[in-house]
């Protein structure tokens, strides 16, 4: 089916049924980059490489592991170099994070990556990994071009951390943190999610590791992107609960630097007095907290994704994707698919998916992609 060049068209069952009204078109004439209707402009690109993942953590995938995308279905490292060079050269992206599913699964990712590094010298490239295996190719992606890591971590207890991957690989994860930080793609940073009776007491011991060793830990709110659609409020640790867990051990103040439309709200770690309220000596570090949920940041959302088979998703819940890749594959010119782009972005719900804040609103629902298969 040839896909028209205008107006994004949503895919199939997404905000296309009878009833609904047409999309706002993107006012003619207006400037470049990847504006939407509430003034936001994206800036940062988050890029798929693949939807395969050889972990199969409970708050993303189920057990059993997901269908995976037919190889022709995935964007080419032709098409990658291409997509990105379209958002750098002509939409003002200014920043490319790579992710997957597991970037690192893919045979041609040092490939990918010195490929972008050519055609992008100063672009700052990252990546998120599990870094299963990275301790094998840390000096490679290094050597390639890639800026710096950040690494899935949500315990550092063998049994816990197999609870929650389904797999035996802390060693492995461990591993390649440390190559990550010995190949000087730094800063590494570390995610991760805090779930209720599992991992959350290990907050505080999590976090006094990272410092000891220089990473940047983010605790990230457990957001309804599982693929078994079992998420609930009730059972997520929120921002607060995250603060009050880390507050046995410490004091937190705000940092001073500019957020600059970071998803993480950044604190300074000082070590508490036993017993007090009180701060002991100097700054340790600093903790992010990624609060999606409870505390959203969506006012200042500066990111666009594309998924690994070349479909732009303008929110990390919207339920409307547009197809960048399949145009390409017509012929697109340059100019055709950076439209195309902009039309998607364009109609950017407000937040959530929506026109309104509130993953509690009776009318949100969960997409039907996991966050493997959108690309953190």
């Amino acid at each position: 089916m040839t896909v028209q060049l205008g107006m994004p068209q949503p895919r199939e069952g997404a905000g296309s049924a009878a009833g609904v009204p047409p999309l706002p078109s993107r006012p003619a004439g207006m400037s470049a980059g990847l504006m939407d209707r509430y003034g936001r402009r994206a800036t940062d690109m988050r890029l798929s490489l693949t939807d395969k993942c050889n972990l199969r953590c409970t708050y993303c995938m189920p057990a059993e592991g997901l269908e995976w995308l037919a190889k022709q279905a995935v964007m080419s490292a032709e098409e990658i170099v291409r997509i990105v060079r379209i958002g750098v050269d002509m939409l003002g992206v200014r920043e490319l994070r790579l992710t997957g599913g597991e970037p690192l699964v893919r045979a041609d990712l040092l490939d990918i990556i010195s490929a972008l590094r050519r055609a992008h010298p100063e672009l700052p490239i990252s990546m998120t990994t599990n870094a299963v295996g990275l301790d094998k190719k840390a000096a490679g992606l290094k050597a390639a071009g890639l800026s710096r890591i950040n690494v899935s971590l949500d315990s550092l207890h063998e049994e816990t951390f197999t609870k929650l991957t389904r797999r035996p690989f802390l060693d492995k994860v461990l591993a390649g943190v440390d190559a990550a930080w010995a190949a000087g793609l730094g800063p590494v940073k570390l995610n991760a999610v805090l779930m209720r009776g599992i991992n959350d007491a290990e907050s505080p011991s999590l976090l006094a590791w990272a410092l000891d060793r220089g990473y940047e830990l983010r605790f990230i709110e457990q957001m309804p992107l599982d693929a078994d659609h079992g998420w609930t409020r009730r059972n997520m640790i929120t921002a607060a609960g995250i603060r009050e867990l880390l507050s046995v051990d410490y004091v937190l103040s705000a940092d001073p630097r500019d957020r600059d439309g970071a998803p993480a709200e950044r604190f300074e770690v000082r070590a508490r007095v036993p017993g007090t309220a009180e701060a002991a000596g100097p700054v340790l570090g600093t903790v992010g907290i990624i609060a999606s949920v409870t505390e959203p940041f969506c006012s200042d959302c500066r990111r666009t994704r594309i998924t690994a088979e070349g479909k732009i998703m303008s929110c990390l819940f919207s339920r409307e994707e547009f197809d960048l890749l399949g145009l390409l594959r017509e012929g697109a010119t340059d100019q055709q698919l950076a439209e195309r782009w902009q039309d998607a972005m364009w109609i950017k719900p407000k937040a959530h998916g929506m026109d309104h804040v509130g993953l509690d609103a009776p009318d949100f629902v969960q997409p039907d992609r996991s966050m493997s298969a959108i690309g953190g």
